[in-house]
């Protein structure tokens, strides 16, 4: 980390707190023309190349290369180079060069969590509880009761924590400083979550389902919920709506839920509950833990950057945003001028597909429209990839930019701030050296 401030302290000629500022992008510090012809030839020396396009650059805009910093930490049975955030709870987040796979590996899926996982749960003896005031005939399952019960089904869907992204918020935003890697898109099996509610009786009454989990929270008061967040009833009885006890054709890992979870595909993470234990059908909207507040809340209208909010102004986040991300290759990569470049990676959204898909090499100048997959399901991620050739040898960006059916697109700086810094679909960008 030394390194890179005292990279950027050379670069910009800032001072150290500014320097901070410019690494976790709080700030876009203007520089003058004058300024940035002089800071050039240091922007070269740090990157090892000359930025092409330089004239194109936004001032004040941190080369890619220099922008994410990334410190393993052993989880187990997680991939050594997740990043941990925080570890009581444990959170860690998943870097993009690591996303490459078309469906997510277990190991390489991020952790979110907000309390402690159940110590030693035994899928053999869990049982899952349906009930609530808008529920007409409560009944238990265990696990093997839902398997003979009701048709197994596989999806692949999106998981995203709602935060993914906040480190790019400025004023910043309480909570885990998720840069990218908050989300993944492995294959979930279980049962359709209608099938189970149907069974159970839903009345005319049902406005909403929420749900209720095994983990404990950090306080180590019992009886006291981490997190008890819901969806609307349309929502859960969508056919791609799961309770899954698989991932991948194996066991749930234990930071994912094991041994039984909900899976919500577009909706934010905070919806698939984790070590699921009881699910409720409610006459009014969940009112459990993070169901209130600026907890999974946008302004209702958009607001200047750190403004107060009252709590009748928050909405409650639903669909997530379109989005990207290039997967292939890491950024920082040096690549030889004589050869092509193959760039690759997925997008999602929250409602429908992705449509189109771009790339641009000149700061957004320019874009390059390049094909991109149908999605395998509703809520999977689709994937894209191009080969790239460079007009001369020097430092390049490479952005991303996906839009939706509905003609919904990325933008190409952070959007609107909100107090938790949510929903954070700005264009995925990567540095590269090409000599």
């Amino acid at each position: 980390m030394n390194k890179r401030k005292l990279g950027l302290h050379e670069l910009y000629g800032q001072d150290p707190e500014m320097a901070d500022d410019l690494v976790f992008g709080r700030r876009c510090h203007p520089l003058s023309r004058r300024g940035f012809l002089t800071g050039l030839a240091k922007m070269s020396a740090v990157l090892g190349a000359t930025p092409v396009f330089a004239d194109l650059m936004p001032a004040g805009l941190i080369p890619a290369t220099l922008v994410n910093e990334t410190k393993p930490f052993r989880i187990e049975g997680k991939d050594p180079g997740l990043i941990v955030l925080n570890d009581r709870p444990l959170n860690a987040e998943t870097p993009p060069h690591l996303l490459d796979d078309d469906v997510t590996p277990a190991k390489r899926l991020f952790v979110r969590n907000n309390g402690h996982p159940p110590v030693d749960p035994d899928r053999r003896t869990w049982k899952l509880r349906i009930e609530g005031e808008a529920c007409t005939n409560p009944q238990s399952f265990t696990l093997g009761q839902l398997a003979r019960k009701f048709e197994t089904v596989t999806y692949q869907l999106v998981l995203e924590c709602g935060g993914n992204g906040r480190a790019e918020f400025h004023p910043p935003a309480s909570g885990n400083q998720w840069t990218l890697g908050a989300v993944g898109c492995p294959r979930w099996t279980g049962v359709r979550l209608a099938d189970v509610l149907k069974a159970c009786g839903v009345s005319e009454k049902a406005v909403y389902v929420g749900y209720y989990g095994a983990d404990t929270h950090l306080s180590g008061k019992p009886g006291k919920d981490t997190i008890s967040r819901g969806v609307p009833i349309a929502k859960a009885m969508r056919p791609e709506s799961l309770i899954a006890w698989s991932l991948n054709g194996e066991d749930l890992p234990l930071h994912n839920g094991y041994p039984l979870r909900l899976v919500f595909g577009g909706w934010p993470g905070s919806t698939s509950g984790k070590w699921l234990k009881k699910i409720v059908i409610r006459d009014r909207v969940h009112d459990g833990a993070k169901m209130g507040g600026t907890a999974y809340r946008l302004p209702c209208h958009p607001i200047a950057p750190g403004e107060t909010v009252p709590e009748s102004d928050m909405c409650i986040i639903e669909e997530m945003p379109v989005k990207s991300l290039i997967t292939a290759p890491r950024t920082a990569t040096l690549h030889p001028f004589d050869k092509p470049l193959t760039v690759r990676g997925h997008a999602w959204t929250g409602s429908g597909k992705v449509d189109r898909m771009a790339i641009s090499i000149d700061f957004g100048q320019t874009w390059r429209q390049i094909r991109i997959s149908e999605p395998v399901n509703r809520h999977a991620w689709q994937h894209w990839e191009v080969q790239l050739q460079f007009p001369q040898r020097g430092y390049y960006e490479i952005w991303a930019r996906a839009t939706d059916d509905a003609g919904h697109a990325q933008p190409m700086v952070v959007p609107g701030w909100n107090p938790k810094g949510y929903l954070n679909n700005a264009c995925h960008r990567i540095g590269v050296r090409i000599g």
